[in-house]
């Protein structure tokens, strides 16, 4: 956006205007999901990616990316809770969900993967052109329609899907999707629970990761040496997302709990002024981070049916949203009026002891 010539007072209104847009739509776009077809949707969310980044291309005013921003984070609802609710279903389809950890660990894998060749990728793109990142974007949204395509709905998600519907009862079909779905929340204590500790786990988590750069730039750190910490964060996230079903294993459900101390205490840990404690807390960090993801799917997907599994999930991602767009800026506040050391302590200690706390509930429930 620089590149087009907007100011940063300008960059922030397009940001905002896309978490606003995320927000909004998260959970409607979950129930599409359920209601219409993973498949369908994942479809569309793809098209809405090549759309938005071809705005960006050729549009040059800050409404342009406005409206191109609010596509892209359409189009990432619209992938968000689906691709997740196809891949459970298909496996209980098959008999294989005991299987679900595994296979949800070596996708994040894949995931990490992606983005850090993205990323080394991207940055060399664009000391030629801009220009070109938008057109790679493009044509990488365009070939993701390609396996897309070869997607096969579960059973019963296929015939929901395939039931016509008279555009009358489009209102009252998503008033009763919505209604069953608050229902079981309601009735499910454990699914509550779930709901409302993941996301506080991993907002803490995206703060530090995304005022870690400033934090080791503060430690006197350049660019290179900056990204350097960043590359060696995606490969223990790796190493993480493979461990997670052996962390599994061997804590049984107290994995949560101790990849949840692991994190609390590396974010305290991080705090300190010493650069190789530091980056050694980073590591640490984003491996719990890594080894919850798919501890948490798992959780979520095993208490919900399928005709509304989509849209569980998606409230489970806008409750991120939610304490992101709180706890993003409260972060920067304290650590503009202190430093990111103090904040980041207080975020570790914080961790820990909601942690404490819902463990002690737990055990006296």
């Amino acid at each position: 956006m620089v590149f087009k010539g907007m100011t940063l007072w300008q960059i922030g209104i397009v940001e905002g205007i896309y978490h606003l847009t995320s927000l909004i739509c998260e959970v409607p776009t979950g129930a599409f999901a359920d209601l219409l077809g993973r498949k369908k949707v994942i479809l569309v969310g793809r098209i809405c990616s090549a759309i938005s980044s071809l705005i960006c291309l050729f549009g040059g005013s800050m409404w342009h990316f406005a409206i191109a921003f609010a596509i892209s984070a359409i189009g990432q609802n619209l992938n968000s809770g689906s691709e997740e609710a196809l891949v459970y279903d298909s496996m209980k389809e098959l008999g294989q969900e005991e299987r679900y950890i595994k296979v949800n660990s070596r996708l994040n894998v894949l995931i990490e993967v992606a983005q850090g060749i993205a990323t080394v990728l991207g940055g060399v793109i664009a000391e030629f052109s801009f220009a070109w990142c938008y057109i790679v974007s493009v044509i990488v949204a365009i070939l993701a329609l390609i396996p897309a395509f070869l997607f096969v709905e579960p059973y019963v998600v296929a015939v929901e899907s395939s039931i016509p519907v008279e555009r009358t009862k489009v209102s009252r079909i998503l008033k009763d999707h919505f209604r069953v779905c608050i229902t079981i929340i309601r009735g499910d204590a454990e699914l509550r629970n779930i709901l409302l500790y993941y996301p506080v786990v991993f907002t803490f988590h995206t703060i530090v990761f995304f005022y870690g750069q400033e934090f080791f730039s503060l430690l006197g750190l350049n660019k290179i040496e900056i990204s350097m910490i960043m590359l060696f964060a995606s490969l223990i996230s790796i190493l993480g997302a493979l461990s997670s079903e052996r962390m599994l294993s061997i804590f049984g459900h107290k994995a949560k709990y101790v990849a949840s101390t692991l994190m609390g205490a590396g974010i305290i840990a991080m705090s300190r002024h010493n650069l190789i404690v530091s980056v050694i807390a980073f590591g640490v960090i984003n491996y719990a981070n890594a080894v919850l993801y798919p501890i948490q799917s798992a959780a979520i997907n095993e208490l919900i049916p399928s005709k509304q599994r989509a849209t569980i999930i998606s409230v489970n991602s806008m409750l991120f949203s939610v304490l992101m767009v709180i706890l993003f800026p409260i972060c920067g506040l304290v650590a503009d009026h202190t430093d990111l050391h103090l904040a980041f302590f207080i975020l570790g200690l914080l961790q820990l002891i909601i942690m404490i706390a819902i463990k002690r509930k737990k055990r006296n429930e």
